[in-house]
């Protein structure tokens, strides 16, 4: 088995991938992941801080109803499986797209599978921020809207910034899955050459690099989380 994955045919081709093939995988997985993430963020951030601030003791009360439906449409789209959920958004990709494939059509799945866990994270991290700092807030007059912006999100960025760094990973690991619709990145290296190919020095080789960018992405958010957090200072 060694001996076919170690052979010169097969460190010949996997030599020509890694300079032809792998520079733009990685580059489309980059691509995917910030874009992705970023329009997330976009989406998840405004929900999440409705879920904390529309509860019947929040500083901007909801009705208990559409409290109840934006719970229900959150824990719904983060039920289905990402690889069923690609398939059931090929319509929406196509309208926003003009494409189901490809590795800029995989950003729209990706989005609409992680702004609920998004908007998950930043629901917890809100609900860190002590209750008597919300309270002095509101004794000196600040509006719903000043206390979301000068006290919810300032006092919870450092658990924003880490919570946001699980999201880039998640939705890191989620664009390796995007290759089996036809998605760029390492995930289609991956597939194409590792699993219908046979080339599993190839697949190894993605994965490592998988393995890289997670490292990357952790280790730079986790840096901005200590660095956000006023405590340490």
């Amino acid at each position: 088995m060694f001996d076919k994955l170690f052979s010169p045919e097969v460190i010949e081709e996997t030599l020509w991938i890694l300079q032809n093939e792998i520079p733009l995988a990685v580059w489309e997985t980059i691509y995917v992941t910030v874009l992705a993430t970023a329009f997330a963020i976009i989406l998840g951030l405004p929900l999440g801080v409705l879920l904390v601030v529309g509860e019947k003791d929040g500083v901007l009360p909801l009705p208990k109803g559409v409290m109840h439906v934006l719970n229900i449409f959150i824990n719904l789209l983060r039920s289905v499986p990402f690889l069923i959920l690609m398939i059931m958004v090929f319509p929406i990709t196509r309208l926003i797209v003009g494409t189901a494939v490809g590795t800029t059509a995989s950003i729209v799945p990706l989005v609409i599978a992680a702004f609920p866990f998004v908007a998950r994270l930043v629901e917890s991290s809100l609900r860190e921020v002590n209750p008597n700092i919300i309270e002095m807030a509101q004794s000196m007059g600040a509006s719903p809207f000043q206390i979301i912006v000068k006290v919810l999100i300032p006092e919870s960025v450092p658990s924003l910034m880490s919570n946001f760094t699980i999201a880039v990973t998640t939705i890191l690991g989620y664009s390796a899955m995007s290759g089996i619709i036809g998605g760029g990145g390492l995930g289609k290296i991956a597939i194409n050459y590792g699993y219908y190919r046979y080339k599993y020095l190839v697949m190894l080789i993605a994965v490592i690099l998988l393995i890289i960018l997670v490292q990357i992405f952790q280790s730079a958010g986790t840096r901005i989380s200590v660095k956000s957090d006023k405590r340490l200072k």
